[in-house]
């Protein structure tokens, strides 16, 4: 069935409209990523999944998400593009309710089931959806340029208090899930979910989004920085590229300083960097440019020929590649001023 998906948009004041999702058919045993797995998304690499891991244990991400939590009473997490989890499932401050229902197969197959289509709709912009039971959850995407990489979700509230309608379709559907539970125990979770008034909501939200740019941005540094150890024809070189970034270097010139032919340097670089000679470069003039953003008195054109670009179209398009935006949008984000 298909589910109905919340663009992130406000609602009339007043309105007692709730868009719920269909309740999503069980995931088949047989289905890829085991009993509950959901379906391969186009796109998403072990390299990715490792930087969405990295990005997970930065001191950064923890930092922010203690002070969302603690703030909001909100769980969030960071995520590969595929998971086979429950994102909030043992958080801090998970709904007492899902909390309840996610211990049971077939609930669980179906919560996975409206995480995989909240995935779908995010692709390129934040969307909340509403799940069979009511509930709120929200994704946000998070880039490295312009590839997606993962997701900041939290969610598991409701935008209004929830009504006795409501608590009785959720009653229904917990039978159906074979959840036995005192109705008590199932009323007391249920009502002593998290409200969050549609404005506050949206607020957070727009939180999130910002906070995604900052880890882009955190991605793209980790991207050039190999944490594993790397032959030291790679160093020597990386250390060159660095040094010369500013001229016209060329592959055969890199190759040529560290005593190696060229087609046994651009094998190896790749192999060890991840990335072609091209990109790396790319990526370390960008990195040099997003400093040189921060003095307003440099015009654009000025710090890409600085960096080692020939052209500043060529310019601009390789840094919105890299960062998400252009560097006129980004110096105005850093800023505040245009």
């Amino acid at each position: 069935m298909q589910t109905t998906f919340v663009r992130h948009v406000p609602e009339p004041e007043g309105s007692d409209h709730a868009d719920v999702a269909p309740q999503a058919a069980p995931a088949s045993p047989k289905s890829p990523g085991g009993r509950f797995g959901l379906r391969s998304r186009k796109g998403s690499t072990s390299a990715d999944r490792s930087l969405i891991e990295t990005l997970a244990n930065s001191k950064l991400f923890q930092d922010y998400e203690r002070a969302f939590t603690e703030s909001t009473g909100m769980p969030v997490a960071l995520r590969p593009i595929e998971t086979w989890q429950l994102p909030h499932h043992g958080k801090r401050n998970e709904s007492p309710f899902c909390a309840i229902v996610s211990e049971k197969s077939k609930a669980c197959a179906c919560c996975l089931q409206v995480q995989e289509k909240l995935s779908d709709s995010a692709v390129n912009e934040a969307r909340t959806l509403v799940c069979p039971a009511g509930l709120c959850d929200t994704a946000v995407p998070v880039r490295l340029g312009d590839r997606l990489i993962g997701y900041l979700q939290t969610g598991q509230v409701f935008r209004k208090q929830p009504t006795q309608t409501q608590f009785d379709r959720a009653c229904r559907l917990v039978a159906e899930w074979g959840v036995q539970i005192e109705p008590d125990l199932l009323r007391e979770a249920y009502f002593g979910t998290k409200v969050i008034p549609l404005r506050q909501h949206e607020a957070l939200v727009r939180m999130l989004e910002i906070f995604a740019q900052h880890l882009s941005m955190l991605s793209n540094q980790v991207v050039m920085q190999q944490e594993n150890s790397e032959p030291p024809v790679i160093t020597r070189a990386k250390d060159y590229i660095r040094e010369h970034q500013t001229e016209n270097l060329r592959l055969a010139n890199v190759a040529r300083a560290v005593n190696t032919s060229t087609f046994y340097f651009c094998k190896m670089f790749k192999k060890v960097t991840g990335v072609n000679f091209t990109d790396y470069l790319s990526r370390v003039r960008i990195e040099k440019s997003k400093n040189l953003l921060l003095n307003p008195n440099l015009r654009v054109s000025e710090i890409a020929f600085e960096v080692g670009f020939q052209s500043l179209t060529h310019f601009n398009r390789v840094f919105k590649k890299i960062v998400g935006q252009s560097p006129t949008e980004y110096r105005v984000q850093l800023l505040g001023t245009k």
